[in-house]
């Protein structure tokens, strides 16, 4: 098409979303002739919206809440991890058909790697959560060769739920009572809450870190405050941490390299310009399944 290559985030809310200041600083840094816009749609009008989008020559789009599943329905083609978890957060424009992704899980998994590179599959998981972020996670963790992750959840009787984000990978589920979770804690790699439990505004996680080792990674998906009391906790015991902020940045990554045909880097510079918010405050007020 000629004139600017066009993306951009759908989603109802959406005048929060950070998504815009992420593909703003890459289509800048690579100068690249493009757009990347907040696109607000109601859920009634989802489907007949993006066809619009795909008539006008749009290049892809990301979608966040409530839109996920309604992405992957509307698809005509979709990778095997969105498959899995019936939901779409990246869609792809070509030739007039659209392709649905999910890049959440990888998203998560870049970011350990690169916030915590000793990370290592071969030994246990302990999930804290069962929502969609989770499913996401776990389907990432399943594909990396992770044998074994234990699930803890407020409410019961959720982990059958999860089992098909598995299917085909050498993961085994195990649901872990919620009262139970410290206990879980022995010999596993990597803890992760999944929960909005430490948010900005939300009641704090209550856990103690004593059973984990030295060497097991704890990582927190929420990014406002960016430092969770868990990953605060977690410091103070010299436990490598990682933060929310990683798995949003390192999720645009594949979107931004299928519509404008540059693959970016997660800098420090980008985190900067994503906290910052233009310099404008210090305080990230979105969490990651709000896109």
């Amino acid at each position: 098409m000629s004139g600017p290559l066009r993306a951009g985030i759908l989603g109802d809310p959406v005048a929060h979303s950070r998504s815009p200041l992420i593909h703003g600083h890459w289509l800048s840094r690579h100068q690249i002739d493009g757009t990347y816009e907040r696109l607000h749609v109601p859920a009634d009008g989802f489907a007949d919206y993006v066809r619009q989008l795909v008539d006008a020559g749009y290049v892809g789009a990301n979608v966040t809440v409530p839109h996920k599943q309604a992405a992957h329905d509307l698809a005509d083609s979709l990778d095997p991890l969105a498959e899995r978890l019936g939901a779409v957060n990246t869609l792809v424009f070509r030739e007039g058909l659209i392709h649905g992704a999910n890049t959440d899980g990888a998203g998560f998994v870049a970011s350990l790697e690169q916030q915590a590179p000793g990370w290592s599959a071969d030994r246990p998981v302990l999930m804290l959560g069962a929502g969609g972020a989770a499913r996401a996670i776990l389907g990432a963790l399943a594909d990396c060769g992770v044998r074994e992750i234990r699930i803890a959840n407020r409410t019961p009787g959720k982990v059958d739920a999860l089992t098909p984000v598995a299917a085909g990978t050498p993961a085994v589920l195990a649901e872990v009572a919620w009262a139970d979770r410290e206990g879980a804690c022995a010999d596993v790699g990597l803890l992760v809450n999944t929960t909005s439990l430490g948010m900005q505004g939300a009641p704090g996680l209550d856990m103690s870190l004593t059973g984990l080792d030295g060497a097991c990674v704890v990582a927190d998906i929420v990014y406002a405050p960016l430092e969770t009391p868990l990953l605060a906790a977690a410091r103070d015991r010299g436990l490598p941490v990682v933060d929310g902020l990683g798995m949003l940045l390192h999720q645009a990554v594949p979107g931004f390299e299928a519509w404008f045909g540059v693959r970016p880097q997660v800098t420090q510079g980008l985190r900067d310009v994503v906290v910052c918010g233009h310099g404008r405050t210090r305080k990230i007020v979105c969490f990651l399944t709000m896109g």
